[in-house]
């Protein structure tokens, strides 16, 4: 599979192979910023998953920065002038690629701030799948068909119906992910591609690793669904034939009738736990557990530590279903 990227801001995409050849031609009398012999190379990104895929391929020949921090919401976040400046520094962005409000709203933006940066899709390759805050199992379409992330997703801002930008939470996606990366440090760091590619094979293999074991996990499962406020796991839910229930529909606090169908479905099934996420508010999910006389338990979409959070938010998950 050929990997694209942006380079310049507007610029076509193009198979990385093709730039290589024109980068390498041209390393004598330009480069890339945020990057020369003495520093490290300068990685931007969108949220901490990505960060934990930056420094896994990367190693200590990156520093990442990151727009979105920690504790607030890629679908709200505003970057600040300070955040700014250092982007200004990056050699590379690696855009999530999923129809992101942060980057639908900003991109063009950050681009505009730093022209010469590679502009790398991590989602280029991964099947998105829709969202319509309920169930999981939607038609997926080929990322290909949506065109350019920053022209062909317009203003979808994670609507009823459309694409779920969530793709870091399944761990098949974030092995295409991690893939994209590593061709973007390549082509912006090429005197050192064999200690990405070897550092990048041993991150894929444990992401692997960790796939199997969360498959085996969920394997034998009787009750397949469970409630969450913000429809974030559509992914990792369709990796492993689980159902998520979301409180939150199309981006908003649901109304009456829904929260009693929601209620009422967890009767039926039992479910005693409501998921939420620490950059959400809880009072929906609150209400929702008191009706199931159960508890809202809390677990992150955009923590850093990649791995142990997957295995944490499988177990959590295994605990209630």
């Amino acid at each position: 599979m050929r990997q694209m990227v942006r380079m310049k801001g507007g610029g076509l995409l193009l198979p990385c192979a093709v730039l290589l050849v024109g980068l390498l031609s041209l390393s004598s009398i330009a480069c890339f910023p945020g990057q020369n012999d003495a520093e490290n190379v300068v990685v931007a990104v969108t949220i901490l998953p990505q960060a934990a895929f930056v420094e896994a391929v990367g190693g200590d020949r990156v520093e990442t920065v990151v727009m979105v921090p920690p504790g607030f919401s890629p679908h709200t976040y505003e970057p600040t002038p300070e955040q700014m400046m250092q982007l200004s520094r990056a050699a590379m962005y690696a855009s999530v690629g999923s129809p992101i409000e942060f980057e639908l709203a900003w991109m063009d933006k950050l681009i505009s701030v730093n022209r010469n940066m590679l502009v790398v899709d991590c989602s280029y390759g991964i099947d998105l799948i829709k969202t319509d805050g309920h169930h999981h199992d939607q038609d997926a379409r080929n990322h290909d068909e949506h065109g350019d992330q920053y022209g062909g997703h317009g203003t979808d801002h994670h609507h009823h119906g459309g694409p779920d930008p969530h793709i870091w939470l399944s761990v098949r996606n974030a092995m295409t992910m991690v893939t994209n990366i590593c061709e973007g440090l390549v082509q912006v760091d090429p005197e050192h591609e064999r200690e990405y590619r070897q550092n990048c094979a041993v991150y894929l293999e444990a992401l692997q690793r960790l796939d199997e074991e969360l498959t085996a996990a969920f394997e034998d499962l009787e009750n397949r669904l469970f409630i969450v406020y913000h429809p974030a796991f559509g992914y990792f839910a369709r990796d492993y034939d689980l159902e998520q229930i979301a409180v939150e529909q199309g981006g908003t606090e649901p109304d009456a009738r829904y929260l009693i169908r929601l209620i009422e479905e967890a009767r039926e099934h039992d479910i005693r736990v409501v998921f939420a996420a620490p950059q959400f508010s809880t009072r929906s999910a609150e209400v929702v557990a008191a009706e199931i006389r159960g508890e809202v338990v809390l677990i992150d979409p955009l923590a850093k530590d990649y791995i142990p959070n997957l295995r944490s938010v499988a177990a959590a998950i295994m605990q209630v279903t």
